[in-house]
């Protein structure tokens, strides 16, 4: 079956879905997006998605043409047009424009595109055996500068630091903030274990309030697993008993390694076994 991508309201084929060279997201990144996967034919927590979606759009002055419920729906009947039982979902709000220059209020109206895809995700002997992270030298964005909880399409800061990680060898890399404190990964949030207790950077660390964490700190509530959001340094992680990552295509993935040296014994702990396979349960059920 050929892919269709809706584009403000109508389907195009891939190879016909176009926007304007002149449009503010291609050339200033201005604009918002989400990434959510399909399991079961469903768009996994996909009202926490579109609500943070929306805050995104309001937080940079950017109002979306469409209800949060026709998006909804809208995102519904591409995931369906294009028969996908598992799958991702890139769902973009760019700012629209017609003409150069910086001023968004001389943009016409914003763009709306529904992207869905099948996806390629990490090997499976990553979830056995886990990942090789480095720590970035490309710190986080300072949150005074833009709210690291807009997901806006300027990811160039997440890119510098994922040519780090890809030129070590490894797929993803430890971002420190402008304070020296661990903040999140180039595009998953980062977890540990230390002394029986899953820790997890603050939102004012500068991170992104990802989706697929918010449901691990439930899950892991509920399996009576004591959790925090503390503030973490790179030391935490070198003495911690074990260190995983989440996020939409991530789901939930172990890191056994940081800049060479082996977290806990080198290998998936038994947290994070459990909470991968709770994880897993958790999205065959909703």
């Amino acid at each position: 079956m050929s892919q269709t991508i809706y584009i403000n309201g109508q389907y195009f084929s891939r190879q016909d879905a176009k926007i304007s060279v002149y449009d503010h997201g291609l050339l200033y990144g201005d604009g918002v997006f989400e990434g959510m996967r399909i399991y079961n034919r469903r768009v996994f927590a996909l009202s926490d998605h579109m609500n943070r979606l929306y805050e995104s759009a309001r937080a940079i002055a950017l109002k979306i043409p469409m209800s949060i419920e026709s998006l909804t729906e809208a995102v519904v009947e591409t995931v369906a047009k294009n028969d996908l039982e598992e799958g991702y979902v890139r769902l973009v709000i760019t700012r629209g424009g017609n003409q150069l220059g910086l001023d968004p209020f001389r943009c016409e109206e914003p763009q709306v595109i529904i992207i869905a895809d099948t996806i390629s995700l990490y090997p499976e002997k990553f979830y056995s055996e886990g990942l090789d992270l480095v720590t970035a030298s490309t710190i986080r964005n300072h949150p005074a500068a833009l709210s690291p909880r807009i997901k806006s399409l300027n990811y160039l800061n997440n890119i510098m630091a994922k040519i780090e990680a890809l030129r070590a060898g490894c797929i993803e890399a430890v971002m420190l903030n402008h304070k020296g404190e661990v903040a999140e990964c180039t595009g998953d949030n980062i977890f540990i274990v230390r002394r029986g207790r899953l820790l997890t950077p603050p939102i004012d660390a500068g991170i992104l309030e990802g989706i697929t964490r918010n449901t691990v700190l439930k899950l892991a509530s509920g399996l009576g697993i004591e959790v925090a959001e503390e503030t973490l340094t790179r030391h935490d992680l070198f003495v911690a008993e074990e260190c995983f990552l989440t996020g939409s295509a991530a789901e939930v993935i172990p890191a056994v390694r940081l800049d060479g040296r082996e977290i806990g014994d080198g290998k998936p702990g038994p947290v994070t076994k459990r909470l991968i396979e709770a994880f897993r349960e958790h999205v065959r059920q909703n």
